[in-house]
């Protein structure tokens, strides 16, 4: 795979002599978390200011994930920018890559993915934590954006893989709000028809519990094309719900 640097940001990049692998892996920032060291390697986030933008770099060295296609592995970012750029020619609103290299040295498999930063944007486990101090308009604004997401999401053909309150992002908006994904690294085709629907939105739903019942149902009525559809797909939600919690 070639590096890749979005158009509309290649000259903020250039200017800042930031357009190159070796500039963005040299850079010294402080990191926003912990390692990850799972997978036999580390990956590092890290928050990156330029003028009046911000991104937020990812390095990573020999933290690889296998597949089919990739069985003796391939970085973990890789995989991620594939999809963000899939989500991008889809429509799918996400978050956007300004910048993604991979590169092999001895011993080392090294990746770096930069990713504009959702400042203005609060995830959903933002919102779910003063719920019950929300007016009723912004609930349903919120609703209604997490049900569209998912409907666009799964007409375009792609189940998320983690469709978790902490991986859905939102912002205000006139009349309502907007909403975008983060984390697309276990992004996969919809290949099952409702059962990945099912699975991929339940998940969601065990999370958000400041969510009542009518609350969901509203969420469902957004996502739903036919309201006919209601009754069995909540009823087929707690079914599954039930018996993930049964789990425990």
């Amino acid at each position: 795979m070639s590096d890749f640097i979005a158009a509309e940001d290649r000259a903020l990049l250039e200017h800042h002599g930031l357009a190159s692998f070796a500039a963005l892996w040299a850079l010294e920032l402080e990191a926003v978390d912990e390692p990850n060291t799972e997978r036999g390697g580390w990956s590092s986030v890290y928050r990156l200011e330029l003028g009046d933008a911000a991104f937020y770099l990812k390095r990573q060295s020999n933290h690889l994930t296998r597949s089919v296609l990739h069985p003796l592995g391939e970085p973990t970012f890789a995989r991620e920018f594939r999809n963000i750029q899939r989500y991008r020619r889809l429509g799918i609103p996400a978050l956007q890559a300004a910048f993604f290299a991979e590169r092999r040295v001895p011993g080392e498999r090294r990746a770096v993915l930069l990713t504009r930063a959702l400042d203005g944007w609060q995830d959903l486990d933002h919102w779910l934590q003063g719920w019950s101090a929300l007016d009723e308009p912004r609930r349903q604004g919120i609703l209604r954006a997490c049900g569209a997401l998912a409907r666009r999401l799964h007409g375009a053909g792609q189940v998320h893989g983690c469709f978790y309150p902490k991986h859905i992002f939102l912002r205000e908006a006139d009349g309502g709000f907007d909403a975008q994904l983060i984390d697309l690294e276990k992004t996969r085709p919809l290949l099952f028809g409702e059962r990945d629907r099912i699975k991929d939105l339940e998940p969601l739903l065990r999370r958000a519990g400041a969510w009542g019942e009518g609350e969901v149902r509203q969420l469902l009525a957004a996502y739903l094309s036919s309201g006919a559809e209601l009754e069995r797909w909540s009823s087929r939600l707690g079914r599954r719900r039930q018996d993930k919690e049964g789990r425990r």
